[in-house]
């Protein structure tokens, strides 16, 4: 059996049996893991292979088979070898003779029958438009593989592609025999769920590490500043800042600084996309506490005032009021004033909390802020975080701890609200069962429209789907309360909405929809753009001709800049000479560069396959160059800097050639004609049944439904802001679900009325969900995959050797195995960590937060994808949702630190990926191909 290897952390693959025989005994869990794999697993009787031999033999065989068809779609005669309904210069092409059997499947099953594009005709749009406009981009080779940052994006989209189509494949397609098996690994999904224990520590005050950095905008206090004349009084934002176990340290900020925060980062980082700063906000909040009474009832302090006045009912305190109130600033009162009370005596005050709805406002934003490692890591949020520290006094601690306890009364509160919620949720159980089991049985969806359409409200419909609508209620009323009343952000959230609200003239927007019918004037907009007077150029290939030229002028400056600095013309030509040069000549080159061991820019200018050739001397001054740049860019040294800007300047006009050669083939594809009539026919395929719908089905008058429901919402909203600390959460929870209630007669008449009238739309669409569960659930209809026969027919014609097919098919299996293991430990160490960092902010309440209602309520199995394959995308990275954003910044770095941060990444990942096991080599399993292949055919033929 092939030896097991893992990646040690310099990148290299050691065996993991010579570290094993070298060093110490191994813990138990590991000496449990070789006494399970002691226990041979044999075939069933008339097997060749035991279930996950099977199992693992059809995924490994799937996996080859989808990474070879997603590589060929980006070939210009991929579309000919599909067979219908796209012609081929080989004539027609059979299903069971399809290259790519998998991509025709789901074409032929899940595109090409979509409810809209089924009324597409085979010649006129598959062929003559289509076919031709998807040949010709592909013809154009656009954003070359030289570009490193879009070549990156792609690459992850195919890889995305890749895993979901190899996931769709590997669950919807059976094996013969019936019994294969999975690996399975249980506590995987404990820690999922353990993975959404933090989701409350997001607002927490502290405990909740971001890029290295914990902050909290502790307090606000009220700072006096002379100017002409006399001084005016500013607040001032206190913030806890404390960097990577570091002791805590206390900063002032005013919103002004905030301000120029932004601005500096702008300027920092040019072209980054920054989060909009929230907008000023003088509101206070009041709140109740327990306080002492002192001897001057006068006395104030800068946040929190004590002056005795009256307040009314309306203004009882509450945590909510952060949403914002509009209260006056020093405003404050005591109970039963007229009762006389000893110093010392406990009272309740009601406090207000200067500027708390900004405090909290922005405590988000630099959150978000930090949430980007480059921004968390920039010269601007260090010096904004660190500059001119301060010690607080006496009264200041009293203000933050106020403001503390106001963070952690929210917290408990959310808590309170979701547990409520989730109980009123549990009721629902049983019948959210049943509900479950009618929409993933055969035809569930389908009846579940069917049902819709013929009952015209709510209280008509079955028992099962009026406790959906009453789980539903729960769920939306949940969401209106997180977004505009739990986190840290909405009070700015709720204020921009409130805000549009009130800008938006319903009425008359009810008027336009119902007299101009929007879908039309869509249609008329389209033809007014894609109309070509006499022969010539449309607006909209005027419009977009216009962005593009600019885009290539605005290249072409950059290009001079560049080759003005490099001053040598044969490096410019050559270079120049390799993005216009076909895409075989490209591949040579690249090929030469890898096998070199160079960077793409030293292969291009030695390379003989295109002109002009260099001199000697150009060799030694490109090579010296490069020298330079490797040196540059491992050594942080001007000196190495200055030699190696040549090589820079180099990299710098590769790119910008290339990016103005994509431009001029996005052009020449946009002065397509078939391209203008491409965009035509798609319209009218997606837009004519649309119309037909909204005509029939009253849409306008939905516009103040939605108007009715935003007033209710934002009354419901204000009402709870002003609700006191001790008000009973199921008045709270109870005030959201009966917001829904009153507003879900008019939603379920707005679906109802547009199902009613949509002349079979709807039902052709569940109809094509139910094709894809169908097919999840029982695989296609054209057979199941016989592996047994499969490995056993190769073994009896000698195309194979059993013993070294069986060994590989085992270390696959048990590389399955191993990295399930060690995906689950190193899962469990971030748990760890992030558990470690955010002990104090749980400290207080040993209360485990759970997911909100109704999270849970379906499952993968539930839809006949099996968790065990979703798990294994998940580890594969099929799910990697990792942002481009840190790719997109390199851009704007200067060539030489871009570079530096690319290979410090390819290092970060090579010690994340420290210890995983490498997957063995498959080389005696390759003699299956072609046999598979036929079988695939013949499965997916139907």
């Amino acid at each position: 059996m092939a030896d097991h290897q893992v990646k040690a952390l310099d990148g290299t693959v050691q065996s993991l049996e010579a570290n094993l025989s070298a060093s110490t005994p191994l813990p138990s869990r590991s000496k449990l893991n070789t006494a399970l794999s002691a226990k041979e697993v044999v075939p069933s009787p008339g097997q060749a292979l035991t279930g996950k031999q099977e199992h693992y033999l059809k995924r490994e065989l799937l996996s080859q088979q989808v990474d070879f068809e997603i590589t060929e779609l980006a070939s210009t005669t991929a579309l000919q070898r599909f067979g219908a309904p796209f012609r081929s210069d080989y004539g027609e092409v059979a299903p069971i003779d399809s290259d790519l059997p998998i991509l025709r499947f789901i074409f032929v099953h899940h595109v090409r029958n979509f409810p809209f594009l089924d009324q597409a005709r085979e010649k006129e749009f598959w062929q003559d438009k289509l076919q031709v406009f998807l040949e010709n981009f592909a013809s154009k080779h656009i954003s070359s593989s030289e570009d490193r940052l879009e070549e990156s994006k792609r690459r992850k989209l195919a890889i995305k592609a890749k895993k979901l189509v190899e996931l769709m494949m590997v669950s919807g397609i059976p094996t013969a025999s019936g019994y294969e098996e999975r690996i399975r690994f249980s506590e995987l999904e404990v820690v999922d769920r353990g993975a959404q224990d933090q989701g409350l520590l997001v607002n927490a005050p502290e405990g909740h590490s971001i890029n290295g950095w914990d902050i909290n905008i502790a307090g606000v206090r009220t700072t006096s500043v002379k100017r002409t004349v006399r001084y005016h009084q500013h607040a001032e934002f206190i913030l806890r800042a404390r960097h990577e176990g570091k002791p805590d340290f206390f900063v002032g900020r005013r919103y002004g600084d905030f301000v120029k925060l932004h601005r500096r980062l702008r300027t920092e980082l040019p072209g980054k996309v920054l989060p909009p700063l929230p907008r000023k906000n003088r509101s206070s909040t009041t709140s109740t506490f327990l306080g002492v009474s002192g001897d001057d009832d006068a006395s104030s302090v800068s946040s929190v005032s004590t002056q005795n006045t009256s307040l009314t009912p309306d203004d009882g305190g509450s945590l909510r009021n952060f949403v914002g109130k509009g209260h006056r600033r020093l405003v404050s009162t005591q109970l039963d004033r007229a009762s006389p009370r000893a110093s010392g005596e406990y009272k309740r005050e009601h406090v207000v909390l200067y500027r708390e709805n900004q405090r909290v406002s922005l405590r988000a934003f630099l959150r978000t802020f930090l949430q980007n490692k480059q921004i968390a890591e920039s010269a601007g949020m260090l010096e904004f975080l660190t500059r001119d520290p301060i010690r607080l006094n006496e009264e200041e601690l009293e203000d933050i701890d106020r403001r503390k306890a106001m963070d952690e009364k929210r917290i408990e509160e959310q808590r309170r609200f979701y547990e409520i919620a989730r109980q009123r949720a549990k009721e629902l159980d049983v019948y959210m069962e049943k509900f479950r089991r009618d929409i993933v049985e055969s035809n569930g969806l389908t009846m579940l429209f069917k049902e819709i359409r013929e009952k015209e409200t709510i209280a008509d419909l079955s028992t099962e789907y009026q406790k959906f609508a009453e789980w539903l209620r729960i769920e939306v009323a949940a969401t209106v309360y997180h977004l505009f009343l739990a986190e840290d952000n909405s009070p700015e959230l709720f204020a921009q909405a409130k805000r549009i609200h009130s800008m938006i003239p319903y009425t008359a927007l009810k008027q336009v929809i119902r007299f101009a019918n929007p879908a039309m004037v869509m249609s008329g907009v389209l033809d007014l753009f894609l109309a070509q007077p006499f022969g010539t150029r449309s607006l909209a290939q005027r419009v977009f001709g216009m962005a593009l030229n600019d885009g290539i002028r605005s290249f072409q400056k950059s290009i001079d800049a560049l080759v003005a600095k490099i001053d040598d013309k044969v490096f410019c030509e050559k270079l120049k000479a390799f993005c216009d040069a076909d895409e075989e000549t490209k591949n040579t080159i690249r090929n030469e560069a890898v096998a070199d061991g160079v960077d793409l820019i030293v292969a291009v200018l030695k390379t003989e396959h295109i002109s002009p050739e260099l001199a000697p001397e150009q060799v030694e001054k490109a090579f010296n160059a490069y020298v330079a740049w490797n040196n540059a860019v491992e050594n942080v040294d001007d000196e190495m800097k200055f030699g190696a800007q040549l090589f820079a300047y180099l990299k710098q006009l590769l790119k910008m050639y290339t990016r103005q050669r994509d431009k001029s083939q996005m052009l020449s594809v946009i002065e397509e004609p078939v391209t203008l009539h491409l965009f035509r026919d798609l319209f009218t395929i997606f837009y004519e049944p649309l119309i037909r719908v909204y005509k029939s089905a009253n849409v306008y008058s939905s516009v103040t439904d939605f108007a009715a429901f935003a007033d209710d919402m934002f009354r419901v909203l204000e009402s709870a802001q002003r609700q006191d600390v001790s008000a009973d959460p199921n008045q709270t929870v109870q005030a959201f679900i009966d917001l829904c209630a009153r507003h879900q007669d008019n939603f379920y008449k707005f679906v109802h009325e547009v199902h009613v009238h949509d002349n079979g739309l709807f039902s052709q669409l569940m109809g094509w969900l139910e094709g894809i569960l169908q097919f999840l659930r029982h695989g296609p209809r054209g057979g199941k995959l016989d592996m047994n026969a499969l490995f056993q027919g190769a073994v009896d014609m000698s195309q194979i050797d059993k013993a070294k097919a069986i060994a590989e098919i085992d270390a696959l299996v048990k590389w399955q195995e191993e990295r399930k293991k060690w995906h689950q430990d190193k899962t469990r160490q971030k748990m760890a960590i992030e558990h470690s960092s955010s002990s104090s902010a749980l400290a207080a309440n040993d209360h485990v937060p759970t997911p909100p209602p109704g999270a849970n309520t379906f499952r993968p199995s539930d839809f006949g994808l099996h968790e065990a394959d979703v798990a294994e995308l998940q580890q594969n990275g099929g799910f990697d949702s990792d942002s481009d954003s840190e790719e997109e910044e390199e851009e704007n770095l200067d060539p030489i630190e871009g570079e530096r941060r690319r290979r410090a990444k390819a290092q970060d990942r090579l010690r994340r990926s420290a210890g995983e096991p490498v997957k063995p080599q498959v080389v005696e399993l390759k003699a299956l191909r072609e046999g598979f292949l036929a079988m695939l055919r013949m499965v997916l033929a139907d």
